[in-house]
């Protein structure tokens, strides 16, 4: 091994005690035990799970199965996850709302956020956890709890084996709950940087999180403007695309014209695109799909892009 490197012990908690690792900063909210009001936690061990292919979309957060994030879910069900700004008061809120301990209403009564009702609650009755208004965006979710055989896992003191693998209580201190996303809101500016193409100077503005360290800090770094760089033109040759077409198994042919608007489609993801212009031809009623079902093919991705909320 190069003498540049040295081998560090894993310990627990590897993420900060034995690495640098990137995280999101984010202040989840549930219900409290009433279902009533709303409280707030900060992690940053909340990553994307399910991001394709399934029925949802779905993020995965980790966290101490006796927190009262961990409470609000297994009693509830639902959370909301918001993304805020970066400024040191900010940061200062989310070290305080992450300390061990506290009950819900010791967490609140220093809480400096305006707290509304997302989209969720306009469409039930029942309570749904509140938003935080000066969020940059926020996911509101729902816990998968039938995955792993979770469904029973109510709140205890403490838990014993056997535990689950991926979902619900995972060990005697942790828990792991995967959550459907419900809806993804962002502000205005954002969106449109989403909907119309990103920029440097519309990107969200979102601070990346370092952890706690030395048994004395915790560290996160504000948001700089990113560097984009171009994806490579790799176009795919046209007896490729068509050696692509005919492995397909359907009676449905592509022109030359319809064909050779997919010349930059990453290969990865050539059959994938193939295969749902043949799910539209065979909707539709079409045979043939030349340059002119394409266009209205990428006119019908792109309105449903659009209707992202």
């Amino acid at each position: 091994m190069d003498k540049s490197f040295k081998n560090v012990i894993i310990k627990d908690n590897f993420y900060q005690s034995s690495s640098f690792f990137p995280m999101p900063l984010t202040l989840i909210g549930t219900l409290d035990e009433k279902g009533e009001k709303t409280s707030f936690g900060a992690y940053s061990l909340i990553f994307p799970y399910y991001i394709a292919g399934k029925d949802c979309y779905a993020m995965i957060l980790e966290c101490r199965n006796t927190s009262n994030t961990a409470k609000g879910l297994l009693r509830h069900g639902k959370c909301t996850i918001n993304f805020l700004p970066f400024s040191k008061k900010n940061f200062k809120q989310h070290v305080d709302l992450g300390f061990p301990g506290d009950t819900p209403e010791e967490k609140m009564k220093s809480f400096m956020f305006e707290t509304i009702d997302g989209l969720s609650q306009e469409e039930t009755t029942e309570p749904c956890p509140k938003i935080i208004k000066e969020a940059l965006q926020v996911f509101e979710c729902t816990w998968v709890k039938d995955l792993d055989g979770a469904q029973n896992d109510i709140v205890q003191d403490e838990y014993f084996p056997p535990f689950h693998n991926f979902n619900g209580i995972t060990s005697k201190y942790g828990a792991h709950f995967i959550l459907k996303i419900d809806h993804i809101l962002i502000k205005d500016k954002y969106y449109k940087s989403i909907i119309n193409g990103a920029t440097r100077s519309n990107y969200c503005p979102l601070p990346t999180n370092w952890g706690y360290r030395d048994s004395k800090y915790f560290w996160c770094s504000g948001f700089k403007r990113p560097t984009p760089i171009g994806i490579p033109n790799r176009a795919i040759d046209l007896t490729s695309l068509h050696y692509a077409a005919k492995r397909l198994n359907t009676d449905v042919t592509f022109t030359d014209d319809a064909l050779k608007t997919l010349v930059k489609v990453p290969r990865p993801f050539l059959k994938l695109v193939l295969q749902g212009c043949v799910n539209w031809a065979d909707e539709n009623g079409v045979k043939v799909i030349a340059e002119k079902e394409m266009k209205i093919i990428s006119d019908k991705r792109a309105k449903e892009k659009g209707k992202i909320k």
